[in-house]
């Protein structure tokens, strides 16, 4: 992804979050600006607090290195916010995933593909409480008369 376009993916997550109620700011000093441990994002709502790591990509795969999660987890838990991994495949809504969730390579990096961020990852409005997501194992055994 390049800068650019991972800058525009996170001002319209703020921008998401913050017409979602919450108070916001991109930190963009994270990544190699500063040797400090910063999320891309946070947000807050007065209940829910996330630091939150945003990756964007037009293929099927999003890959993380081991130190920026570790890196996110560090500033979450001395924060005192949820850590969130945020991803948006083009063509795609943003998913968010804890990092405990992901999937670990053999090197010690995380890796998100695109089909799991959209059976599994936890969409914005449920991020932001406006909804609780349905998985389609648990709409099975309900009549179809409903």
């Amino acid at each position: 992804m390049s800068s650019r376009k991972g800058d525009r993916r996170e001002r319209e997550l703020v921008n998401l979050l913050d017409d979602a109620g919450f108070a916001v700011m991109r930190a963009p000093a994270s990544g190699s600006a500063t040797e400090r441990d910063l999320p891309d994002v946070l947000a807050g709502d007065g209940e829910d607090f996330y630091a939150v790591e945003a990756k964007s990509s037009s293929g099927d795969r999003i890959y993380l290195s081991g130190e920026e999660v570790e890196s996110l987890v560090y500033f979450a838990r001395n924060f005192g916010a949820k850590p969130r991994i945020g991803v948006r495949f083009d063509q795609e809504d943003w998913f968010f995933f804890h990092p405990a969730d992901l999937y670990t390579t053999d090197g010690g990096n995380y890796r998100v593909k695109k089909e799991t961020a959209l059976s599994d990852g936890t969409d914005f409005d449920e991020l932001v409480g406006r909804s609780e997501r349905r998985r389609l194992s648990e709409f099975a055994g309900e009549d179809e008369e409903d």
